[in-house]
Order: structure tokens, then sequence, then C-alpha cells
């Protein structure tokens, strides 16, 4: 068995770009310092190059670049860097250096030595904490949303109304794709959010009291929101159970995993869901009847928004926050806003891609490589194909790329353009409406923040 000086585990909210970059970022630094690394992946498709129990052992120190839960207690008593995945791609050097260095804290120890200056900024306050058990039900939940969303897009191939029985459009397949099937998969969004929020706080014996509370928010209108709130209260309600619990017996530890916990947890957690349902789905009828109504009134406004939004983190909690509000409103029936969300995602790494082409001497080879595969993670809405560049140089990088954005979503809501899936990019066009525009208004978001991008480019390379 290969001993790997240091062991890594990588994982994103989307678990599609973001995770494996981490993972190239940690191997190729590891690589130029002579030091053997294992990088363990949290990817949509579950984890990849599984870290064993004996590497575990057997490694010096651990790092973990990541934005969801990638069960952390396996490295109980071993030194552990702990920092966002963005962090990871950015900082590979510097992690790679710091564990070299002894830097770190002793996991679930009470032996801790000086953090490092990116473990500071990255990993131990409470709001990275809570965003990482909020992305980790968003990872869970995406499949859904995308599976629920391209289906139930795909039934409208067949007409606005066919799966409606009393019109004249009706078709037994186009229903039983927007109804039965894809309906079925979007209405799991909420539940499966929930339970994922709380498994990530109290790990599996939160999940059952988790997807309750997504159900109930589901089924009592709160929505989305309330299934976030659901999920954080479940997680912490079981926290408190296992607190309160943990003076029983070692012999009844399996009547608390199947008996008190799910009981106990689901009766409190249900209890405040009861509480918190009424108020929250005022406030969520309330949100988009506001977020509709501003949409149709100032959709310079809410493009600039969205647009900046989208571009600003890439898939981190700003964006995500601009996502899922979408999805939520796509699952009510508007399909407006979630066309501008869409195109502010997408025009990111189109922009890498104009940028490092019309200016292609001002570039690395490697840019370019990465510029020509952004034109296929963009066609796709996967927006995470960005952040390398934004990331060499954030200050001119970022704004640009949320000028970008915001133009597209801007044209989009000014030519009505209506898109019914939340995910897919160019591959859901056939049921877009006001396709050939869509397309038009992401090119030329794409075109003039692409070329405002090459131009500082070349700017830098001159004067350097």
């Amino acid at each position: 068995m290969t001993r790997y000086k240091l062991i890594a585990a990588t994982g994103c909210p989307t678990g599609i770009a973001h995770t494996f970059m981490a993972q190239e970022a940690l191997e190729k630094a590891a690589k130029e310092k002579g030091v053997t690394i294992k990088v363990e992946t949290h990817g949509q498709i579950g984890v990849e190059n599984e870290l064993t129990a004996e590497e575990i052992a057997a490694a010096d120190a651990v790092i973990i670049a990541a934005d969801k839960d990638v069960q952390a207690e396996r490295f109980a008593g071993k030194r552990v860097i702990e920092v966002s995945v963005a962090d990871g791609i950015r900082k590979a050097d510097q992690l790679i250096d710091d564990a070299l260095n002894g830097k770190g804290r002793i996991k679930n120890g009470t032996a801790t030595v000086v953090q490092t200056e990116v473990e500071i900024a990255g990993s131990e306050n409470i709001g990275h904490q809570i965003y990482k058990h909020l992305m980790n039900g968003v990872s869970h939940m995406l499949p859904f949303v995308v599976a629920g969303g391209v289906l139930v897009a795909i039934s409208f191939l067949f007409g606005i109304y066919s799966f409606d029985p009393n019109s004249e459009q009706y078709n037994w397949f186009a229903a039983l794709l927007k109804t039965d099937i894809g309906g079925v998969a979007m209405g799991m969004m909420t539940p499966i959010l929930a339970a994922f929020i709380a498994e990530s706080i109290a790990k599996r014996p939160g999940f059952v009291a988790g997807l309750v509370a997504g159900l109930m928010a589901a089924n009592g209108g709160s929505g989305f929101l309330g299934g976030i709130v659901g999920g954080f209260a479940a997680g912490y309600i079981v926290l408190a159970l296992m607190k309160v619990f943990e003076s029983l017996p070692k012999s009844l530890d399996g009547l608390k995993a199947i008996f008190l916990y799910p009981v106990f947890g689901v009766f409190f957690t249900g209890l405040v869901m009861a509480m918190v349902n009424s108020p929250m789905a005022w406030v969520n009828e309330s949100m988009m009847a506001w977020l509709g109504a501003f949409e149709n009134a100032n959709p310079f406004v809410l493009g600039a928004i969205i647009g900046c939004m989208c571009a600003f983190d890439m898939g981190g909690p700003v964006n995500k926050a601009a996502y899922v509000t979408g999805t939520a409103l796509l699952a009510q029936g508007n399909t407006t806003f979630m066309a501008g969300v869409s195109a502010a995602c997408i025009v990111p790494p189109l922009t890498t891609f104009v940028a490092t082409t019309v200016f292609r001497k001002y570039y690395s080879d490697d840019d370019r490589n990465a510029g020509l595969a952004n034109l296929i993670l963009g066609s796709t809405h996967i927006t995470e194909g960005a952040i390398p560049f934004a990331a060499k140089d954030p200050l001119r990088n970022i704004p640009t790329l949320m000028l970008g954005s915001s133009i597209g979503a801007i044209l989009t809501y000014m030519w009505n353009v209506q898109v019914p899936a939340p995910h897919g990019g160019f591959l859901v066009l056939p049921v877009v409406t006001h396709a050939v525009m869509w397309v038009l208004a992401i090119a030329i978001g794409a075109i003039i923040s692409g070329l405002i991008m090459g131009y500082v480019q070349k700017l830098k390379v001159e004067k350097a």
C-alpha cells in the first residue's frame, strides 16, 4: 500500500467543477514539491478516490477543501487544515506548505497548534459552517431539480397545455412527463434540501427529521425557505437529543438510532414546523409576489441584480441565492425569472472563451485551453469554469464578469424570454420561448465582457 504523506478531501455544492479543480490544483502543487498526496473527491456522482482507514492513519496531515460535508469526523486525531473549496483552487501551494510545516489543528482533540491564515479565514467561523450545511442540502437537491425541470421542459414540446386533459393539445406522454415523473422529481426539491441540511449537521440521525421537516414545508406552503429553516431546526434538535441521551448505556446505542432519535427528533421538529410554517408561507408568498411584480416593472434593475449576484462568486452562496430563488419560482410556474438567472450563469465561462480567442497571444496555452473548455461548460450552464480566470485578477475580472452577466440578464428580461428548465443551458433551447433572442442576449453579454477582459489582459502583459 502506498504511504501518502498528505491526504485531502474536496467537495463543492454542485459537485461538478470546483471539486475536481481543487483536486487538480492540490495534486499539481504537491507534485511540484515532491510530496505524495491522495485527494478524495465528493462530486455529484458520489465519492471517488476514497481514502481508506489505513491511508488516513498513515498520513501526516489532512487538507479539507470543501463547502459541503465530507465526513470530516473520520480524521479525528489527525492534524487538519480546513478551508473552502475556492481556497483549495486558489491557494493550493500555500496549503501544501502549511501542511508540511505543521500548521493546522488536531481534529476533535485537545491539542491545538497555530492555525494557518487560510484556515482562520475559511473554516472555523459559524458563517462558513452554516454555509456548508446549506450547500450540502443544495448539492443533493440539484439533481432532482435538473431531472424534474428538464423532463417538465420536454413535455412542453408537445404543447404548452399538452398536460391538461381538458385541452385540445392533450398528450398522455406529455402529461406523464410533466405530472407523474418530472413534477414528482421537482416536488422532492424541498424535502431533499431539508433532509441533507439536517444530515450535514447531525449525520444520519438527523436525516429523518430533516426529511419530515421538508415535507411539512412543501405541504404547508412555506416552500424552500421553510425547508431551509426546517433542515437547520431538525439538525440542531437531533444534535441536542444526542447530548441528552449520551449518558445512556452503550448497549442502548441501537435503541437510540432506531427509536429515540427518530421519534423525538420528528416530534420536536414537527412542533417547530407547525409554528413556523404559516409565517414562512406568508414570507415565501410575499417574496414571490414581490419578485414577480419587480421583474415586470423594472427589468433593468432586476437584471443588474441577478447578473451581479450570479457572477460575483460563480457557484458560491451569492450565486446560489439567485439560483435557488429561480428554481423555487420555476416550481410555481414562473419561467421568466429563471431565464435571466440562466443567462447570467452562462455568460461568465463564455466571456473567458471570447477573451482567450480574440486576445489569444496574451494568454498562456493553459488559459487558451481552459477558455475553449469553457465554451462547452458555459453552453451547459456550468459557471464554475470561469473561476480560475476570476481568481487570477479578481479586482478587474470579477466586475467585468458581473457586467457581462448583467447585460445578458437585462436583455433576457427586456425581450421576455421564458426558460421552463432550471438547468441544461443551450440543451433546453427547443423549449425556450424566444430562444434566438435568449442566445443573442447571452452572446452580447459575453462578447462585451470578453472584449473588456481580453483588453485588460493585453494591457497587463504589455505593461509587464
